[in-house]
């Protein structure tokens, strides 16, 4: 999974690349570096 550090943060949904199910993903980042990241089966 590739993050866009240069967004504060964001969600989305994206399908496991594995098993093909929807994930939620959430995260934050400062100054380039993710600061939170979850991800949850929906």
């Amino acid at each position: 999974m590739v993050l866009d550090t240069s967004v504060e943060g964001q969600t989305y949904v994206e399908d496991c690349e594995v098993c093909c199910q929807p994930v939620e993903v959430r995260y934050t980042a400062r100054d380039d570096e993710v600061h939170h990241f979850e991800a949850r089966a929906m």
